[in-house]
């Protein structure tokens, strides 16, 4: 079953996790037959979800986190509900359209995708992606790597490994779709990129374990670096795309 990492920090979770960029949903839009349903899976806060609702007629969105989707984004056709990834009340053969933004790597991925098939209509696709280690110029992509593997690297679940590979060893059981790259880049001040970080769950972790928050000390290293303005921040997305 899915792994609940976010319950806890669901309002961070919901005020610092970048963005996904529009020409991400507007690709996926050019992929489905029809607008009718969508399942945004491991919704979390609902930054996914709130896009396709202005493309959809009817989105349900699921997360395992109650906290999450008390803190997500409402719209009038949106239909949030508990449950897990693996196994849902979905009728048989709904959605034009399953999406998971950055959460697949949470899941059973095998029963996931089994679920999938059963939920989705003939002509559904699917669509998953998530993003790896930020980086913004090498001084500071050094101390942030180093946060991220010595620091608290030995508090990611193993899962993070999935992230880490990009997707890329995980079997994905459907008709391939071709993904162009996509920017996803913003532009942070120095507290907006200590959000990011503190909502990571290596960082929760590392907090509960050892009573201090490491995200403190590494600010502290980038203050210096990053200066008292904005600055280019980019992400590597990457995306698995397929037809049911």
């Amino acid at each position: 079953m899915s792994k609940d990492r976010f319950s806890d920090q669901s309002k961070s979770y919901a005020a610092f996790r970048p963005t996904y960029p529009t020409s991400l949903f507007d690709f996926i839009m050019k992929q489905v037959k029809d607008n009718k349903a969508a399942w945004d899976c491991g919704c979390g806060s609902g930054q996914v979800t709130n896009a396709l609702a202005e493309r959809f007629e009817k989105v349900c969105a699921t997360d395992i986190s109650a906290n999450q989707i008390a803190n997500a984004i409402q719209r009038e056709n949106i239909n949030y509900s508990v449950a897990p990834a693996e196994k849902t009340s979905f009728a048989d053969h709904q959605f034009d359209l399953v999406t998971v933004g950055q959460a697949l790597h949470w899941f059973n991925i095998s029963a996931f995708f089994s679920e999938v098939r059963r939920v989705s209509k003939s002509t559904g696709v699917v669509a998953v992606w998530g993003y790896s280690l930020l980086s913004v110029e090498t001084g500071i992509d050094e101390i942030v790597s180093r946060f991220y593997t010595a620091v608290v690297g030995p508090y990611w679940d193993k899962e993070r490994k999935l992230i880490d590979e990009k997707y890329r060893t995980i079997e994905f059981p459907f008709k391939r779709i071709d993904v162009p790259t996509f920017d996803f880049s913003f532009q942070w001040n120095i507290d907006e990129l200590r959000g990011y970080l503190s909502t990571w769950s290596a960082v929760r972790k590392y907090i509960q374990q050892n009573q201090e928050d490491p995200v403190d000390k590494v600010i502290g290293e980038l203050r210096t670096l990053w200066g008292d303005g904005r600055r280019k921040v980019s992400f590597p997305l990457f995306v698995r795309m397929g037809k049911v």
